[in-house]
């Protein structure tokens, strides 16, 4: 199914961004074997803002709802919260390291060894019990194909949110002139 199908439940979505990071994994491996620093700077951009949107619309919609409705989730979804934390500081890292040096690549594999085990306790634990619960999932995954929407059109907007540093602009008058 394609990606925001009206088709497509909550699991569905979540699933298929699971899948597309995970060729994203592999098309960095790739561009790193063959020395390409300027591809896996554009892949290790694309798979930070796949993960951070991914992030985003499993905290504000999925987890809020499995937590109602599914009680017997809540220490699986505590520790897939403190992942996410995890994750969201290596992909600070990346987002401000030189893609030439041995440590941004490291911090890379670091956050795909990471994503693939978060992945396999959500698709193996959490999301059978999810599936067995009365969640409407179809809603749940029309909230969260219109969130992917609104963050896709603004491609800065999740950014944004998740950093709040201060924007400078260095050609500006400081505060003293």
């Amino acid at each position: 199914m394609s990606l925001f199908s009206k088709k497509d439940d909550a699991i569905d979505l979540l699933k298929e961004d699971h899948k597309e990071v995970d060729q994203m994994f592999d098309a960095f491996e790739d561009c790193k074997d063959a020395g390409d620093t300027t591809g896996k700077a554009r892949i290790s951009g694309k798979i930070c803002d796949a993960l951070t949107i991914h992030a985003m619309v499993e905290e504000e919609i999925f987890y809020p709802a499995v937590e109602v409705g599914v009680p017997e989730a809540s220490e699986m979804l505590a520790e897939a919260k403190v992942e996410h934390e995890g994750l969201k500081r290596l992909i600070a890292d990346i987002e401000q390291a030189n893609p030439s040096s041995q440590e941004y690549d490291a911090d890379v594999k670091v956050l795909g060894e990471q994503v693939k085990h978060h992945v396999k306790e959500e698709e193996r634990d959490l999301f059978p019990k999810v599936k067995k619960s009365d969640l409407d999932l179809e809603a749940l995954g029309d909230r969260i194909a219109a969130r992917k929407r609104e963050l896709g059109a603004s491609p800065t907007a999740f950014k944004r949110k998740r950093d709040t540093r201060p924007i400078i602009d260095i050609g500006a008058p400081g505060p003293n002139g």
